[in-house]
């Protein structure tokens, strides 16, 4: 049976920050993570492509030039948001990685808080979750409130978890987990994906509470119909193989 990839100890962790039409939210994301944690901040990795707007892209050449080093830009090849963090995974150096987003809906507050839990378990994922104690949505729709909640209801009862929020994407994660597994997802999905193929191979999964704010700036990626594809990757990993979620090149060595 092969065997996820333990990690013994939190050392530093990469940001990815994939980047589209944010501006002040993103310097403002960047501000919040350095003011609480840049001793443990190996890189800022910010992930751009083609769409990215003249205007963002001017804040990331800025903040290049203030930040030196620690800003790391790449320019995606495959599409979507999936994709950029799948290449973000791929290319991180620190001994962990914290997926988030550019324009404040994901409180950078709390990267310092996901720090925390993971030196404490470094082989465990940690997330964030909307709907346990302490977190909480503004901005959000009384429509899709309810259809998320089933969501992570039907989610959490087809996994056997008490996990709450297993399609946010806000979540620190071991590296050496990350680039072992074959991930599938270019779209948002691909934080379900996140969740879903750690809990398969029985990587420990865990929350802690945050705030949800609806963006100010720019606008989203995530048209609201497109949820339905999170069915999709959900159940095609409950029923796979343990074996199938990882490189072949990990499972050889298990």
């Amino acid at each position: 049976m092969p065997d996820f990839p333990r990690v013994e100890r939190f050392e530093s962790a990469t940001v990815l920050l994939p980047v589209i039409n944010e501006t002040a939210s993103l310097e403002e994301t960047v501000k919040i993570i350095l003011r609480d944690a840049r001793d443990d901040i190996k890189e800022l990795l910010i992930v751009v492509c083609s769409r990215t707007t003249a205007e963002s892209m001017a804040v990331v050449d800025r903040l290049q030039r203030e930040l030196g080093p620690l800003v790391v830009v790449h320019h995606q090849t495959l599409p979507f948001l999936g994709g950029a963090l799948r290449e973000g995974f791929a290319l991180a150096r620190g001994s962990h990685v914290i997926m988030m987003a550019s324009d404040l809906e994901t409180d950078p507050a709390d990267v310092v808080r996901l720090i925390a839990e993971a030196r404490k378990d470094p082989s465990a994922v940690v997330g964030t979750s909307r709907w346990i104690r302490g977190g909480e949505f503004h901005g959000y729709s009384p429509v899709k409130l309810v259809c998320n909640w089933v969501f992570q209801r039907f989610f959490s009862l087809l996994y056997a978890t008490h996990l709450t929020d297993m399609t946010y994407g806000y979540r620190i994660l071991p590296t050496r987990l990350v680039q072992a597994i074959r991930w599938e997802e270019v779209r948002h999905p691909f934080n379900l994906e996140t969740a879903v193929k750690p809990l398969r191979l029985g990587v420990p999964v865990r929350e802690i509470p945050t705030v949800w704010r609806c963006r100010v700036e720019g606008e989203s990626q995530n048209p609201f119909f497109r949820n339905l594809e999170y069915f999709r990757i959900g159940l095609k990993t409950r029923l796979a193989s343990r074996r199938s979620i990882l490189q072949t090149e990990h499972t050889d060595r298990c």
